[in-house]
C-alpha cells in the first residue's frame, strides 16, 4: 500500500503511532503539516508539495506523515474554498499518484508511502480518499489498555498501597489515552495540594522535597475524575463507526 489513513478520536495516540513507524521500519521519514506545505507567495505551496515528494522519491524508501490531513485537503468544490488551497491539493493528488512510479518494478528499496492521520475523515476530498487506499480506525483504548496506560503515567509516582489500577482502568471506561495522562497528572499533583493548603508562600518555600512526596490515594483519582470527564463523546464514536462501516478498508 502506498496510502495509509488512520482515523479515530483525538488523544487516541494517531501521531504516536506514526512516530513509532518511523522507528520500526528504517525508513526516511517526512513529518509536515499544513504550516509546512503553505506560502503567502502564490505558487509556491504547490512547488512546496512537489518538492517534498521528489525528496521522498531521492531518499527512498520513504515514509511522508501528514498530520491533520482534513485541513489541507478538504473536500473541493465548497463555496468557502479558496483558489490557492484548491491548486494545493490538485498537486497533492497528482503527486500521490505519480508515488507508484517511484516503485521501480516493485523494488521495496524505493517505495514511498504517505502515511495520514486524521479527527475529521468526513471533511476529506473523494479523490484522497481514494488514494489512502488502507484506512484504519484507531479506537478508544480497552479495559487492558487503560490500564497499562495507567501503569505508564504513572510509573514514576508513589501510590497508595489501596489502588488498584484495574479498578481505575474499569472507571474510566471512554476516555482516550490523552484524558487518562491528565487524570494521571491531577491525582498525582492532589497529595502536594493536600499538603500546602492554608500555608502561607514562605511556609511552602521552606518545605522539603521529601515532605512534598506524598503517595497518592484512591481519593486522589476520584477528586481527578470528577474534575476530568472524557473528551469524546458516544455520538462521535457512532459517527466514526459508521464511516468505517461504509469506507474503511483494514
Amino acid at each position: 500500500f502506498q496510502g495509509v489513513l488512520m482515523v479515530g478520536p483525538p488523544g487516541t495516540g494517531k501521531t504516536m503511532l506514526a512516530k513509532a513507524v518511523a522507528t520500526e521500519c528504517g525508513t526516511t521519514f517526512f513529518n509536515v503539516s499544513s504550516s509546512t506545505l503553505t506560502s503567502k507567495y502564490r505558487g509556491e505551496s504547490e512547488k512546496l508539495v512537489r518538492l517534498l515528494f521528489e525528496m521522498a522519491r531521492f531518499y527512498a524508501p520513504t515514509t511522508i506523515f501528514i498530520d491533520e490531513i482534513d485541513s489541507i485537503c478538504s473536500r473541493r468544490g465548497t463555496s468557502d474554498e479558496h483558489e490557492a488551497s484548491r491548486r494545493v491539493k490538485s498537486e497533492l493528488l497528482v503527486q500521490m499518484d505519480g508515488v507508484g512510479g517511484a516503485l521501480e518494478n516493485d523494488d521495496p528499496s524505493k517505495m514511498v508511502m504517505v502515511l495520514a492521520a486524521t479527527n475529521f475523515p468526513w471533511d476529506i476530498d473523494e479523490a484522497l480518499r481514494r488514494r489512502l487506499e488502507k484506512r484504519i480506525y484507531i479506537p478508544l483504548p480497552t479495559a487492558k489498555g487503560r490500564a497499562e496506560l495507567l501503569k505508564i503515567n504513572l510509573r514514576e509516582v508513589e501510590l497508595d498501597p489501596d489502588i488498584s489500577l484495574e479498578e481505575i482502568a474499569e472507571k474510566i471506561e471512554g476516555y482516550s489515552g490523552a484524558d487518562i495522562t491528565n487524570v494521571c497528572r491531577d491525582a498525582s499533583l492532589m497529595a502536594m495540594r493536600r499538603r500546602i493548603n492554608g500555608l502561607t508562600p514562605e511556609e511552602i518555600r521552606a518545605l522539603s522535597k521529601e515532605e512534598l512526596q506524598m503517595p497518592v490515594t484512591k481519593g486522589d483519582f476520584e477528586l481527578a475524575l470528577k474534575k476530568i470527564s472524557k473528551s469524546v463523546s458516544a455520538a462521535d464514536l457512532e459517527k466514526y463507526e459508521k464511516w468505517m462501516v461504509e469506507f474503511g478498508s483494514a
